[in-house]
């Protein structure tokens, strides 16, 4: 197979703009638009909303009709048929736990960039031959952390991570300061209870202490 390249001029330019990308699990739709909007305010604009809930993809149709400061993402997309929904849905990248052709064949067909995941040297060099060099390290933390991302950094010189999984605040900077992450995905700055209870002041003030995390 011949490599379809990534729109990496187009996901760069999402991952550079904020150190951290919040990665949000939406239970209730009408939560969508209010935490989009706390989460810009705060200074992180890009968000991921997962598809691991009924919720999702009407989430991010919400989030990204109703609030254009917000550059609505969608994450855990598995398939082509997920793809198509969340880029239907109007999804501005995509984000997924691995990488499959079928996958890469859906993104090839798209402007909207994919951001895939890849952990294993193996799983590198596939994803390089296909010309994805901005790749998800996930599950971060269980795969082994920033010290194991670090020993990346050398044989795969050309290729740079978003780590999501088991990311904090008490860590992020361990992944941000290293050479080959451009930023991190984490669902700290969005808490379960916070948004429940409609915080949404109190998300906004977690987003701006993590924008201003150093890279």
């Amino acid at each position: 197979m011949t490599a379809t390249g990534q729109r990496t001029d187009k996901l760069l330019a999402i991952m550079e703009s904020q150190p951290v990308i919040p990665v949000l699990k939406i239970d209730r739709v009408a939560d969508a638009v209010p935490l989009a909007r706390a989460l810009a305010r705060g200074g992180l604009p890009a968000i991921e909303i997962t598809l691991r809930t009924p919720a999702a993809l009407d989430a991010i149709r919400a989030a990204s009709s109703e609030v254009p400061e917000a550059l609505v993402g969608a994450g855990t997309i598995l398939n082509p048929e997920q793809f198509a929904q969340a880029e239907a849905a109007g999804a501005r990248f995509i984000v997924s736990p691995g990488l499959t052709p079928a996958l890469i064949e859906a993104a090839s067909k798209s402007d909207v960039p994919l951001l895939p995941g890849a952990i294993t040297p193996g799983e590198l060099m596939a994803a390089a031959d296909r010309g994805y060099s901005l790749l998800k390290f996930f599950p971060a933390e269980q795969a082994g952390g920033a010290a194991f991302l670090k020993s990346l950094s050398s044989p795969f010189a050309g290729i740079r991570f978003c780590p999501t999984g088991g990311v904090g605040e008490k860590n992020a900077t361990d992944y941000l300061s290293l050479p080959n992450v451009v930023c991190v995905g984490g669902s700290w700055v969005a808490p379960d209870a916070l948004v429940a209870a409609g915080k949404w002041d109190e998300i906004e003030a977690l987003a701006k202490a993590a924008s201003t995390l150093k890279r």
